[in-house]
């Protein structure tokens, strides 16, 4: 009879164990489930934290999938336009390459019968389809969204696609590069990155500042200026920069960045100038590893008496000139004897052409910087030359309008004259 009682309690007991164990089972999973969650709730949290910093900064976006593809795809299927011209292009034997001129001309051909902007990297280089680009810049400033593409064609053979894109009130520009690898396109580079600023000039340059780290992120400037030419400059202006200007430009010599006539020259650095004349008259860089004791008296002054209207004794006297051996001194412009500025990388662009009753040219020059100025005219000056029957030409007299000269930093000579 007890045993009969004793049976039933013994199952109860048993029945009551297992419950309570399948509750602490259960428990315990339910714990580690929640724990889980607080984790990756945590971690997408911090997820999403970043994302918000980085969209605050505004450069390393994220980039949305669909837009990702559409650049891929938009550059593989460009790369494949000027395939051709690009497999029977001569690419020489340096790592390097560099294709020539008159293909890259042919590759924007390719390009733009698609419609779309393209240019290249060059300086005077001109926009092709550029009056999408106009119109979608017009329209940004007047407050209307909308985007443009414009393509890019690089010295080797490679191609840029930028997006630019207006939401009413920042301006975005999706960058992506793609390469030559073995004849077939590669994606190099994509990015997503805000604007702090940009402007469509009068000029027609688009100039934007890019969204870069900042100290103490960074402990160097990281310049985020770009500039873009949109309008396109005339053949005449063109050909004229080429021919008076850009051989000299703003850094090594003041012929372009200071005030000088035929009746003021003495403030000219001829010792610094002499070298980019030698370039634009004989079409190659000055071989200064062959005066190692300065620059003979007949060569020197003959170089400089042909492009300004100064004496053999002018020269000599505002030049840094040995009289015992009779040469000029001529040293290689570097840390020692040169400040870098950013003016100094500005390039020189003619705007205008005025003909004078004398027979003399007037051009207009505005000075450009695409670094950190970021300015189409950081000075304009009035530059006077007169121009020979067999195709050479002298300069007479350089003028900075506006007072642009208190603008830019003082020259620094490339030999301290005594």
């Amino acid at each position: 009879m007890k045993k009969k009682r004793i049976l039933p309690i013994i199952m109860l007991m048993c029945i009551v164990l297992l419950c309570a164990c399948n509750h602490n089972r259960k428990s315990m999973k339910n714990e580690y489930a929640e724990q889980v969650g607080e984790k990756e709730y945590a971690e997408n949290t911090d997820r999403d934290a970043d994302t918000d910093r980085q969209i605050e900064k505004g450069y390393d976006l994220p980039i949305d999938a669909r837009q990702r593809a559409e650049a891929e795809e938009d550059c593989k299927e460009m790369m494949g336009l000027i395939l051709e011209l690009y497999k029977n292009a001569d690419k020489g034997c340096a790592s390097n390459v560099v294709i020539a001129d008159e293909v890259i001309d042919q590759m924007v051909e390719k390009l733009k019968v698609t419609g779309c902007p393209v240019t290249i990297t060059e300086i005077y280089s001109n926009m092709e389809n550029y009056t999408k680009l106009e119109d979608f810049l017009n329209a940004a400033a007047a407050g209307r969204g909308g985007s443009a593409v414009v393509y890019e064609i690089h010295s080797d053979g490679g191609i840029g696609r930028y997006k630019y894109s207006y939401d009413g009130k920042d301006m975005y520009v999706l960058s992506a590069k793609a390469a030559w690898n073995d004849d077939k396109p590669v994606i190099t580079y994509i990015s997503y990155t805000r604007m702090k600023e940009w402007r469509f000039t009068d000029k027609g340059y688009f100039c934007y500042e890019l969204c870069v780290p900042e100290y103490p992120e960074v402990t160097e400037i990281v310049d985020g200026s770009c500039m873009v030419r949109v309008k396109p400059i005339t053949e005449e202006n063109r050909e004229m920069s080429k021919k008076c200007v850009l051989g000299l430009a703003y850094q090594g010599n003041n012929l372009l960045c200071s005030d000088w006539d035929a009746d003021h020259m003495e403030y000219l650095d001829y010792n610094g100038m002499y070298e980019y004349l030698y370039a634009m008259k004989y079409q190659e860089q000055f071989p200064s590893e062959d005066y190692p004791d300065g620059i003979p008296k007949d060569e020197f002054e003959r170089l400089i008496m042909e492009y300004l209207p100064v004496t053999e004794e002018e020269i000599q006297d505002y030049a840094a000139f040995d009289k015992e051996k009779q040469t000029y001194a001529w040293v290689r412009l570097g840390c020692f004897n040169y400040a870098p500025t950013y003016f100094g990388t500005s390039f020189p662009e003619v705007t205008d052409i005025r003909e004078n009753e004398d027979g003399t040219v007037t051009l207009t020059v505005d000075a450009v910087c695409s670094m950190i100025l970021c300015d189409d005219a950081v000075i304009t000056h009035e530059l006077t030359v007169r121009f020979s029957e067999d195709g050479g030409f002298q300069y007479l007299e350089n003028k900075i309008l506006d007072d642009g000269i208190s603008n830019i930093p003082d020259y620094q000579y490339r030999i301290v004259r005594e």
